[in-house]
């Protein structure tokens, strides 16, 4: 078998090419430049083999290596991908401390031999573009989330008693949409009543009416917030940035939304899973073929315990290791809430577990495990979620 390690960069890339079966050293690393010239130096080392016995082999680093593995697989090559932790663990065992790219790329042709690869089939490149579409969601519901906290530390300076009016609440319509216009107690005790209470009746609709108006009149007329221009700006600018955000988030909803009907994605037959989390789901995991049962997949999310046992000791309890797949681990155990929350199966679980004593989130680890279990037999055969 003919090995090629990839060593991934942004700009370029160092591969070898090793022949384990007899132990030739075919090519020693040398820059495959991130463009076609690179790609096709790479592709004339090995277009005289026969493809079925080779192995281009690259580390997950994000979206770095996407164009090369499109590239080669449209070509017909076999491409593995490792978790770099695998690599890692390799480098430690070697006797010198070394770390560039040139070596990178031996080690990751040792890592094929020893199969520390998942093999990636059609289906995973196919969902390569939806996985970088959930990806940048996640961002965008990252930096959003962000800036609604630096809302509230602006009008917790400005005008403290907003947070009382809208019952602790900033982040709805009717307090963005008076935020635009008033940014400063001074500016709201100022305001025309009718124009303020008109404004509060359509971004409520009606459930702030004019005596509300009335009241956040008084409450901006007395209110012991400091007079800062600055402060203005930057509620004004914040809540921009949330309102570009969640447009954002809109948007790529739809195309989620589009490419989960399109391939009649059975995995939101489940109750409470919306089509961007069954996205998540189902781009992070990729083709089910490749993990053999449901622990494997529960290993890949990082939703498995980690072990502890040295000697005589092991230890009862342990924490997940959050070792595998961030984005996959979050919508999964997003997901456990809001099928609990929709399914008795999964709420008399959820519940079982509290009254053993698990705290919420471990009880939510244990559904997301339940819900594992679910979807691997789902996509392994095939078929919708059933209750019974």
């Amino acid at each position: 078998m003919i090995y090629v390690g990839v060593d991934i960069a942004k700009i370029n890339h160092y591969a070898a090419i090793v022949d384990y079966s007899t132990g030739e050293v075919i090519s020693t690393p040398f820059l495959v430049t991130n463009d076609k010239v690179g790609f096709d130096l790479l592709f004339s080392k090995i277009k005289n083999f026969n493809k079925e016995n080779v192995l281009i082999g690259l580390e997950s680093t994000a979206h770095y290596g996407d164009n090369l593995i499109t590239y080669f697989h449209n070509l017909g090559f076999k491409i593995g991908v490792i978790n770099p932790i695998q690599t890692a663990t390799l480098r430690k065992s070697k006797i010198r401390k070394v770390k560039n790219d040139k070596v990178d790329a031996m080690l990751i042709c040792d890592a094929l031999s020893l199969g520390y690869f998942n093999l990636l089939s059609d289906i995973d490149v196919e969902l390569l573009q939806i996985k970088s579409l959930c990806r940048f969601r996640k961002d965008l519901k990252d930096s959003a989330a962000k800036a609604k906290i630096q809302l509230n530390s602006y009008v917790d300076q400005i005008f403290p008693e907003l947070n009382y009016f809208f019952k602790n609440n900033l982040d709805i319509k009717t307090a963005h949409e008076l935020l635009k216009i008033y940014q400063s107690p001074s500016d709201i005790s100022k305001a025309n009543l009718t124009k303020l209470t008109n404004l509060l009746i359509k971004s409520s609709r009606g459930k702030y009416n004019k005596i509300r108006a009335i009241e956040l009149k008084e409450l901006a007329s007395n209110s012991v917030g400091i007079n800062n221009p600055a402060l203005c700006i930057q509620i004004k600018m914040v809540i921009n940035q949330i309102e570009l955000f969640e447009s954002q988030i809109k948007d790529i909803d739809k195309q989620v939304s589009s490419f989960i009907q399109k391939n009649d994605n059975i995995i939101i037959s489940i109750p409470g899973i919306k089509d961007s989390t069954a996205a998540i789901i189902l781009s992070e995991i990729g083709d089910i073929n490749r993990f053999n049962n449901p622990n494997q997949v529960l290993a890949f999310a990082g939703l498995d315990p980690s072990v502890k046992q040295s000697g005589t000791f092991n230890a009862s309890s342990t924490r997940m290791s959050k070792r595998g797949s961030p984005l996959l681990r979050y919508a999964l155990i997003l997901a456990a809430n809001n099928v609990r929350l929709n399914t008795k199966t999964f709420n008399d679980y959820y519940s079982i577990k509290r009254a053993q004593g698990k705290s919420h989130y471990s009880a939510l680890g244990h559904c997301a495990g339940k819900l594992v279990r679910n979807i691997f037999y789902m996509l392994k055969h095939n078929t919708t979620f059933n209750l019974d």
